[in-house]
């Protein structure tokens, strides 16, 4: 039976804080109304939906588009296809774009850099496609490397027709996917993240209209640091917003900082969306308490490995382990621990090994990968074959 799953066990509770002798209700905050076809509020430091309606009806998503476009273009200086201060030709096709512009000509050769302002702070419909035609040579080809890239990154209701987010049948996604993008733009791609939170943005030699950013929370909040806003007028008014608040008991490997994302989709006007994604953000942060139940690298729980040159392996994460509890409610937190078993070696780091459930009372809040922290290589031939015939007895 060496080496096959034998089924999941239970190797006991561990109590993160005191439960209470008695049963419990779970206590949910009341959330607002919102005013909106669809939204979302998600806990990024957390992982956890905090509210949600119509989170997976399919919708335009207007200029959201190019929160994907941006995405392709950060993965492509990632990878040194595209350089910040590289030049762009900007084609006739990208110049005579309708909507949303940054006012770019075909006698201009413009920076990367600029190209990215223009798409995020302007909106810029003509930016979109310039920078759609440096990454990949054409706006089609691009649009096939969007919906790629959204299938890994699981946004599976998401299906792009073009770079700009202009109405074209079949160009839909979900605020649920929408969410999902965001949080990734955030992780993956930290160090770009600053063009989201630009006020204003004028590219030299191009008229001043269209140059303030539409997200009026950059102007309200100075917690709200991005992302992208979005109209069309079968799409509505839309707006995925993010804020970062300080909370010194997560520690400083999370940088003592909680992260949420408002989708908001399909709001009445400009006002509106803005409104309804504070109320979501400010909601959120002042109903619920992140709570951290382990460091990064810290371990869950030690293991029995047999056939190892270590008897014991340390499962846990390499992120603090954070869940967002309705506030006051932290003390009804605990967790118990599944694994595989046998753990037979070798093991490898990273490996997954293991799950850690976490219960608010009676309620099960969530289910996390616990993996391998530190690889354990196979034993010598007799250390193997003890434990063989330990494995045999059992």
């Amino acid at each position: 039976m060496s080496g096959r799953w034998v089924g999941w066990v239970c190797v006991g509770a561990l109590v993160v804080f005191m439960a209470r002798a008695e049963a419990q209700t779970r206590v949910i905050p009341l959330a607002p109304e919102i005013q909106a076809r669809s939204y979302v509020l998600l806990d990024v430091t957390a992982n956890q939906v905090l509210d949600a309606h119509d989170v997976d009806s399919s919708v335009e998503p207007a200029s959201l588009t190019k929160l994907m476009t941006a995405y392709l273009v950060f993965d492509a200086l990632r990878a040194e296809k595209l350089e910040l201060e590289q030049e762009m030709p900007v084609s006739e096709r990208a110049w005579l774009m309708p909507g949303s512009r940054m006012f770019i000509e075909p006698r201009m050769k413009v920076p990367v850099d600029d190209l990215l302002k223009g798409l995020i702070v302007q909106s810029g419909n003509d930016a979109a496609v310039a920078l759609a035609e440096g990454v990949s040579g054409t706006v089609e080809r691009f649009v096939e490397l969007m919906n790629a890239q959204a299938r890994t990154l699981g946004m599976t209701s998401t299906n792009f027709k073009n770079p700009t987010g202009l109405p074209q049948e079949g160009h839909v996604t979900t605020a649920s996917d929408l969410a999902r993008l965001a949080a990734r733009i955030l992780g993956d791609f930290p160090e770009h993240a600053a063009y989201f939170s630009t006020r204003k943005y004028r590219y030299k030699g191009t008229p001043t209209a269209n140059a303030g950013n539409r997200n009026l929370l950059l102007y309200r909040d100075p917690a709200v640091d991005g992302l992208k806003t979005g109209h069309t007028d079968s799409a509505g008014y839309c707006i995925v917003a993010t804020a970062k608040r300080r909370y010194p008991t997560l520690g400083a490997d999370s940088k003592g900082e909680r992260r949420l994302i408002a989708v908001v989709l399909g709001a009445a006007d400009e006002q509106a969306r803005a409104n309804e994604a504070q109320k979501l953000l400010n909601w959120g942060f002042s109903a619920f308490d992140a709570v951290k139940l382990f460091d990064a690298n810290q371990a869950v729980v030690s293991a029995p490995v047999w056939k190892g040159r270590s008897s014991t392996v340390q499962l846990g994460r390499t992120q603090p382990i954070v869940v967002a509890v309705p506030v006051g409610e932290a003390d009804k937190l605990r967790t118990t621990v599944m694994r595989r078993e046998p753990l037979i070696a070798p093991l490898h780091k990273g490996e997954s090994a293991g799950t850690l459930r976490i219960y608010a009372g009676e309620h099960v809040l969530r289910d996390m990968d616990l993996r391998v922290l530190d690889s354990v290589e196979m034993s010598g031939v007799f250390g193997q074959a003890l434990d063989a015939l330990r494995l045999w007895m059992r």
